[in-house]
Formats: C-alpha cells, sequence, structure tokens
C-alpha cells in the first residue's frame, strides 16, 4: 500500500474522531458565547447609559455624554481582553488549553451577569473590563486547539467557522434584543442571560481531549512561552501579528461597533428596535466574511487576501459613514456590507496566525498578537468617543476618520511573511 494511501486512511479516521467532533463543538460554544458577551453592550449601551448617568440634576443624557462613556468602557474592555489573551494564552501553553478554557469562559460568563446590579458608569466598565479577561483568552485557546487537533487540509474551513462562531452570538443577542425591546428602564435582563453560559464549563472540563500536539511539545520546551514570542527568532513576527490584529480591531471598536447606538439616534425613540436591527444585519454579514475570507486566503494567499479585506473595509466604511445620513433600506444594506467586510480579518486571524508560531509557544502568541492589538484598539475607541463630541455627536464623521486605519494594512501586509501550502509549524 502507498503511503499517500496510507496518510488519506489516517486522514479520514482522524476527520470522523469522536475526540477531534467535541474539540470543534467545545471550542466553537466557547467562541460562540463569547460572541454574544462581545455583542451585548454595543446592543444595551445607549438605553443603559442614559439610565445610569441620569441625574435629578440631569435627567437627559446626550449623545455627547454617551460617546464618552461608551468610549471609555469600551477602552476598559479592550485593555481588559488584551491582558486575558496573554493570560490565559500563557496558561494554555503551560496546563493545556482545555483547562484554560474552561477558566476563561467562566470568567467571561459569571463577571458579566454581575452586570445586572451595575449603578454607574463606572460599575459597568468594571465589569466589562473583569469579563473582557475571560473573553481575550477564549479566542487563542479554541483557534490553538482546533488547529492542532484537526487535520492540515482543514484549516481553510475551519477557520471560517471559528470566526463565523463569534458573529452568530452578535447575531443570537440581536435577535434576542429584537424580540423584546432594550430600552433606559429595561436593559438589565440582557446581562443576566449573558451569565448562562458558566454551565458550558462542565461539558468543556468532562468530555473536551487535550491536544496531542500540546502534550508532545510542553515536555519539549525549556523556556518561558512569552520570552520565546518576544526573542529574537519570533520577535519580527509577533509585532507584525500585533499590528495586523490592531489594525482590524480599531477598524471595529473604533466605528463599527457604534453603528447600533448611530441607527438608535437615527431612527429616534419611536423606533427602540433599530439597535438590534442593525446589529442583526452587521451579524449576517460578518457570518458571510468570516467563512469567505480564510477561502481567500487558501486560494490566492495570505497576504493578498489581508490587502483585499482592508481595501474593502476601506471603500465600504467610506460610502457608509460619509454618504448616509438617514436611517433607512440603504444604511440597512451598507450595513450588511459593512459588516462582511470588516469581520471577514477574524476568519483570516484563525487561518494566519497559527502558521505564523510553533506549537510550544501558540497559544501565548495568538493571544498575545490578537489582544495587544486591543490595547491599540483601546486608543481607537477613545478617539472616536472624543471624535463624536468634536463632530457635535456625529457617530458618523468620527467613524469616517477611525476607518483610514485601513489604509496602513494594506502596506504592511506585504512586510510578513506568506505561510500559503506550508505545514503547520510544530
Amino acid at each position: 500500500m502507498s503511503n499517500a494511501l496510507i496518510y488519506e486512511q489516517i486522514e479520514v479516521r482522524q476527520r470522523l474522531s469522536r475526540g477531534q467532533w467535541l474539540v470543534l463543538i467545545a471550542a466553537m460554544l466557547g467562541w460562540l458565547f463569547d460572541g454574544y458577551e462581545l455583542g451585548l453592550f454595543p446592543v444595551i449601551a445607549r438605553p443603559a447609559l442614559q439610565d445610569v448617568l441620569r441625574t435629578l440634576q440631569h435627567p437627559i443624557v446626550t449623545d455627547g455624554q454617551v460617546g464618552m462613556w461608551m468610549g471609555r468602557i469600551t477602552a476598559c474592555f479592550l485593555v481588559g481582553a488584551a491582558a486575558g489573551g496573554i493570560l490565559f494564552g500563557w496558561l494554555g501553553d503551560r496546563i493545556g488549553r482545555v483547562r484554560a478554557m474552561a477558566l476563561s469562559i467562566l470568567t467571561y460568563s459569571l463577571v458579566t451577569g454581575l452586570g445586572y446590579f451595575a449603578r454607574n458608569g463606572w460599575q459597568l466598565g468594571a465589569v466589562r473590563a473583569i469579563s473582557s479577561l475571560g473573553m481575550g483568552g477564549q479566542w487563542a485557546l479554541g483557534v490553538a486547539l482546533i488547529m492542532e487537533c484537526w487535520p492540515e487540509k482543514w484549516r481553510p474551513l475551519l477557520a471560517g467557522v471559528m470566526g463565523a462562531a463569534s458573529n452568530v452570538g452578535i447575531l443570537m443577542v440581536s435577535v434576542v434584543a429584537r424580540a423584546r425591546a432594550v430600552t433606559p428602564q429595561s436593559w438589565r435582563w440582557m446581562l443576566f442571560l449573558a451569565a448562562l453560559p458558566a454551565f458550558l464549563v462542565v461539558f468543556v472540563i468532562l468530555f473536551t481531549p487535550e491536544s496531542d500536539r500540546w502534550r508532545a511539545a510542553s515536555k519539549r520546551s525549556t523556556q518561558s512561552p512569552l520570552r520565546e514570542v518576544f526573542g529574537p527568532i519570533m520577535r519580527r513576527r509577533t509585532l507584525l501579528g500585533i499590528a495586523f490584529a490592531s489594525i482590524a480591531l480599531i477598524g471595529t471598536w473604533g466605528s463599527v461597533q457604534w453603528m447600533p447606538l448611530w441607527a438608535d439616534k437615527m431612527a429616534g425613540v419611536g423606533h427602540p428596535a433599530a439597535k438590534a436591527t442593525t446589529q442583526i444585519l452587521l451579524a449576517f454579514g460578518a457570518i458571510v466574511g468570516s467563512v469567505a475570507a480564510p477561502l481567500v486566503g487558501a486560494r490566492f494567499g495570505r497576504r493578498p487576501a489581508y490587502f483585499f479585506l482592508c481595501l474593502m473595509s476601506l471603500v465600504l466604511c467610506g460610502v457608509l459613514f460619509r454618504a448616509i445620513d438617514t436611517y433607512g433600506s440603504i444604511f440597512l444594506a451598507l450595513t450588511f456590507a459593512v459588516g462582511a467586510a470588516t469581520a471577514s480579518f477574524y476568519g483570516w486571524f484563525p487561518l494566519y496566525l497559527p502558521e505564523l508560531f510553533p506549537t510550544r509557544i501558540r497559544a501565548t502568541a495568538q493571544g498575545t498578537c490578537f489582544n495587544s492589538g486591543r490595547v491599540l484598539a483601546a486608543v481607537g475607541a477613545i478617539t472616536q468617543g472624543s471624535l463624536i463630541g468634536y463632530f457635535g455627536g456625529s457617530y458618523a464623521r468620527a467613524g469616517g476618520v477611525v476607518t483610514l486605519i485601513y489604509l496602513l494594512g494594506m502596506g504592511l501586509i506585504w512586510l510578513a511573511p506568506e505561510t500559503r501550502g506550508h505545514p503547520l509549524p510544530d
């Protein structure tokens, strides 16, 4: 029997193994509910802040005030997610992908549920920052576990599935919010629902097998994963990974995540479901973009794909933020397109980042790259909040400025290595 036939039979057995399907289910559910947590605050932010910031002296809360607090709380979330990505990524390389993933899910679900009791802006910010530690860790751990357990040829499709899973979670929170309007008088119940994924930890701990690649690599590792990530051999790849993640995350968190607030303002008090409808279309677009991006990367190369994603995001955001000023069908159609373009990066990252780093440091490196980008995205969120105030409450003019960041990505990608056709490094 030829070697090719032997490898094909081995791959078929791997593809159908119960353990690999359990790994895929656990990682997808962890990232799906992570997406629910990610999409939660943009939907509840404006009514929640209008509620907690209202006082007897100032019963009416302006969009300038909402924008300022939205920027602060988003920055708290992004900095917390960056720290969580590094912390849980390090734990994943030290104690295993599965146990670290269970801890990250427990963190983001239970702490978000505590937001039900928040009474001011800083308490909302604290809940968002602490819960984001778990959210930041989930991505790196889930991606590492899947990519290490499944056959090489499935990586582009699985990268798209992982990218889409988070956006399915965002879609879920949007559908829930549309079914029952979120208003300044009724928003806390959404935070209570967000605590339910804690039950997923039981499944992860009891049924999800650990990565054999990690077990083997952990026995060979001789130094701190974080030290190696920033060591002389890996430093260039790490810094480029941080830059690529920063560009995508600044575009998302510095402008696109504010679109439900913008829609809420344009639609007015008579259409409280506008923000949920906007996020539903963003999520549908994001699912399409996340699945398509790694397939484009597999066909044409990782670098051309990233360049194309930046170009499409730049053009579509430019049209949306500079040409639209009314909530209606054109706005909603562009919302879908912008969601597809700007979220497509989150299907590209699970394909490309694992290919840059060896197994012994993969979770730490991915967590560091993706979540360090969130620190810079926090600056983008604060900038967006300030720009909204500067532009007299205009979400659109502020978004039009921040999304120019995609120009940087179009040039920077050509400094990175092309990994198409290369095996996942051990």
